[in-house]
């Protein structure tokens, strides 16, 4: 019984958080940050969000001194029936992953699908079809 009664508070408090919950603004914002360490060690990062109605993309950096870094990206469209996203990662070294997905309801009861993934080999897989829901 007390787990019922537990689970059930805490259903009702995530409802409420979510009801109440603000939307997200759209607009942009951003901060960079500087360390500076001992012996010329140290390192920058920075971050950057974009949100829009029916879209969001972040992009996020970090480099340190000693000539090591990774930038990444992500982002995502979504409105009229489909949602596309993607997201990528580059090293200084040049090694690079990314993927991608996309929905798409084709207004007859199906969807299709598309997602494919590079990897830091440069091995892309890919699976696409199309799907039937109730």
């Amino acid at each position: 019984m007390r787990k019922t009664v537990l689970a059930a508070a805490g259903l009702t408090a995530t409802a409420l958080f979510i009801a109440l919950a603000p939307a997200a603004e759209a607009g942009q914002h951003g901060h960079t940050t500087r360390v500076q360490g001992a012996y010329g060690r140290g390192y920058v990062h920075d971050r950057h969000v974009s949100r829009q109605p029916g879209a969001v993309s972040v992009s996020r950096g970090t480099q340190t001194n000693g000539g090591y870094g990774v930038a990444s990206q992500r982002g995502a469209n979504w409105g009229g029936g489909a949602y596309a996203g993607s997201a990528s990662r580059t090293f200084n070294n040049g090694a690079s992953a990314s993927r991608a997905t996309s929905v798409v309801n084709n207004g007859d009861g199906t969807y299709s699908y598309n997602a494919s993934r590079t990897g830091y080999d440069g091995d892309t897989r890919s699976v696409s079809g199309v799907v039937t829901r109730p």
